[in-house]
């Protein structure tokens, strides 16, 4: 069970609620609702309660019947609990939290359940600190509801997923030029015709991830249309490709930008490396406030850069004309290398890299307005008119005026001669820094959903499917941040040393997705299926033709730690999801599967309660999901034969329905409550809503009994949430609750 916020929770409502519709195929994670093509790659708060089939709801409804009828009577497991589930009495001032209100809403199906609002604290001042700085800096809970809201326009949506292949135009053409000037300045001439060729890669990729979006209307990014049409083990070779894309994204942006800073203000060099990891530090926190907040503080400086390079290479070219658009001979740079084949292609590769980011947009389309689909092909294309538009022109007007590479960014020298060294040259770089800085913000957009993607299908650990406070998904921001990090500071801030390692990974996405798409279309033979097979087959070939090229002119060079990390990454996300796959097998009941073993417990005794028959007891069982690790608690609190309360806390009301749909299957055996945690809390209401029923009774024994899953290998604990554990520790001040673990043992 997550904690997305800290505090205890404020009150609890009763909302209405409706039928959720039984899931088809084998147990697995909430997806969403289906789109009408492929997987859907909608994000949603509700992904944790896991999804059954129907043969596990037979299964489930077997192992009710084995507990008996539940009409039967009189049953002590179903009588008169000695306390109120639903907190329908008046707290006493000097307990009260706030932790829970009373709002009904009767049900047609007389199931209510209690939903908790926005935290409000700790009782520690320690605790208290903590939450108001946290409220601070990235504000206020939002609603599992508002996931909606937080979707963005056009206008909106363009700068917040596109700064990652707009500002690639700062350094994917100085990165091709600083290959050519190895054989000598007279050779950089050549970056015109090896940029009109990565001009009709960009063109031919970005019209494939077009034709990704209309396939797959409600999102496919490389991974999940890799893993629809190819086959899981190909998704997840494009997920690790992206996720190392994602994370030297970062890395290479905020060395990019600071090399920006330091091309102005020479006298900043000595602090490249600080001024960098600050940076970073910022873009996580811009990024936890949530996608509004991080568009509105990222769509200013993209719009800036668009418009700066739209004035430098206006001015470069009016001034180019002027004296007859001859060629201004660059700086002379002795030859070290001779020209050849190879080095081409160790150009070509290098200048690719102005393309990473194209596919950010065809992964997100769920974030845009409605219609999804058509805002979506509709920003890709406006984006990349401007990339083509603006690789072009930097490429003719650093051309035109002899730029090359040196100590002083090519960019900032066309700026230099076409603006002078005023005002507006002072705002070329201002907005070539902030669009390289805030580039990252695609990655910390795209790298985070990737993760929910991938951890949705037990590829990586559940803990990347629970949004944060603000409706972002907190723990991948946090995990790409730290790697990026170390490798900005371990290359000391450097752009260059980082390139050779930044194409690999996103062509292996980009290839994998266009062959997906080939491969679609051989299948699903829709409208104009033709057309897109040739349009995806060519990106397929020429992404291809990229990695190829990468891996044999880069490889010494660097590319081989990406070859090296990419399998690494497969290996270990083929481990997660065996052992995922296996807890599956054990912890969700089969309809031939025995009767569940029983387990025995020990006694407690509390201040007061020292003979057996001084305690009065009731047993509250919480239930993530109804597999056998929670069975088995139930089963053991009803053997107690005491009043005994299951208790649920949902993100959402649809997961609360689906979840009263499984405990009616199950045969409704004892009284249950649901708890809906909209702002995605879940220990921080579970102890409150203990807390306060001990309020009501505090002669009552309250056990807590938890269900834990117990592996064999220590590296797995990660895997599983430790409820019993953080209860322990949020409890433990109270007299008269008890917390018990029923273990369940995984095998290897």
């Amino acid at each position: 069970m997550d904690d997305a916020s800290q505090g205890p929770p404020n009150p609890v409502s009763k909302r209405p609620r409706t039928e959720p519709a039984r899931s088809s195929g084998r147990p697995t994670r909430d997806q969403g609702a289906a789109g009408s093509a492929g997987p859907d790659a909608t994000v949603t708060a509700d992904a944790q309660l896991p999804k059954l089939d129907e043969s596990s709801l037979r299964a489930l409804a077997e192992v009710g019947r084995r507990w008996g009828p539940p009409e039967a009577a009189p049953d002590p497991r179903r009588a008169s609990l000695p306390l109120d589930p639903q907190l329908r009495y008046r707290y006493d001032s000097r307990h009260e939290r706030g932790a829970f209100v009373q709002v009904h809403h009767p049900l047609a199906s007389g199931q209510d359940e209690l939903e908790a609002t926005q935290a409000g604290g700790e009782d520690t001042r320690l605790g208290r600190v903590g939450h108001h700085v946290r409220r601070l800096v990235i504000g206020p809970p939002l609603r599992s509801s508002a996931v909606a809201a937080q979707r963005m326009g056009k206008l909106l949506a363009l700068p917040v997923l596109s700064p990652d292949a707009l500002s690639s135009v700062a350094y994917g053409p100085e990165a091709m030029m600083a290959i050519l000037v190895a054989a000598g300045s007279a050779e950089l001439k050549l970056s015109l015709p090896i940029g009109a060729v990565l001009v009709a890669l960009m063109v031919s990729v970005g019209m494939g991830y077009r034709q990704v979006i209309r396939a797959y209307p409600n999102g496919g990014g490389s991974y999940i249309v890799a893993s629809d049409s190819l086959g899981p083990r190909w998704g997840l070779l494009a997920g690790a490709g992206l996720i190392v894309d994602y994370i030297l994204t970062v890395a290479v942006s905020v060395a990019a930008g600071v090399a920006a800073i330091t091309s102005a203000i020479p006298a900043a060099s000595p602090w490249a490396v600080p001024i960098g990891l600050v940076v970073i530090v910022l873009l996580v926190l811009a990024n936890l406030r949530g996608v509004g907040a991080a568009g509105a503080a990222f769509a200013l400086p993209t719009y800036m850069f668009i418009v700066a390079i739209a004035l430098i290479t206006v001015v470069g070219l009016v001034d180019a004309g002027s004296h007859g658009f001859a060629a201004v001979p660059p700086a002379t740079h002795g030859a070290s290398e001779a020209l050849g084949l190879l080095l081409i292609l160790r150009a070509f590769a290098s200048g690719a890299t102005a393309m990473t980011g194209i596919e950010v947009i065809s992964n997100a389309v769920p974030v845009f307005k409605p219609p999804e689909a058509d805002n979506a092909r509709r920003t890709l294309t406006v984006m990349l008119g401007l990339l083509v538009t603006m690789f072009i022109g930097v490429l003719v007007v650093a051309h035109l005026d002899g730029a090359s590479p040196g100590s002083e960014t090519v960019l900032s020298q066309i700026a230099h001669r076409s603006v002078g060294g005023g005002l507006l040259y002072g705002y070329v770089q201002l907005s070539t820094t902030l669009i390289l800085l805030i580039a990252a913000n695609s990655a910390a957009n795209g790298f985070p959903r990737l993760l929910y993607f991938m951890a949705r299908d037990d590829f990586i650990p559940h803990a990347f499917l629970h949004m944060g406070d603000r409706l972002a998904f907190s723990v991948g921001i946090v995990v790409l941040a730290v790697p990026a990090a170390f490798l900005y500071a371990i290359f000391g801030g450097q752009t260059e040393p980082l390139i050779p390692l930044y194409a690999i990974g996103v062509f292996v996405a980009f290839t994998l997705a266009q062959s997906a798409m080939v491969a679609h279309w051989r299948q699903h033979h829709a409208s104009g299926w033709r057309r897109g097979l040739l349009i995806n087959l060519l990106g397929a070939i020429l992404s291809g033709a990229v990695v190829l090229i990468a891996l044999v002119t880069k490889f010494t060079s660097g590319a081989w730690i990406v070859v090296l990390l990419i399998p690494m990454i497969i290996v270990a996300c083929l481990s997660v999801h065996r052992h995922y796959q296996l807890a599956q097998a054990a912890l969700y009941p089969a309809v031939e599967d025995a009767a569940l073993p029983s387990t025995d417990a020990g006694a407690r005794t509390y201040e007061g309660q020292d003979a057996p028959a001084e305690i009065t007891h009731l047993a509250v069982v919480p239930v993530a999901a109804l597999d056998r690790s929670a069975l088995r608690a139930l089963a053991y609190a009803a053997s107690l034969n005491i009043p005994t309360l299951a208790v649920h806390v949902s993100p959402s009301d649809q997961e609360a329905d689906r979840f009263h749909r499984y405990w009616q299957d199950w045969g409704d055996h004892l009284p249950l409550e649901v708890l809906v945690s909209p702002y995605r809390t879940t220990l921080a209401p579970l102890a409150n809503y203990i807390e306060a029923l001990h309020l009501q009774r505090p002669e009552l024994t309250l056990t807590v009994v938890v269900p834990q899953v117990v592996v064999r290998h220590s590296w797995q604990r990660t895997l599983h949430s430790r409820t019993g554990q953080r209860l322990r520790r949020a409890l433990n001040h109270q007299p008269g609750i008890v917390i018990t673990s029923i273990p369940f043992h995984l095998p290897n």
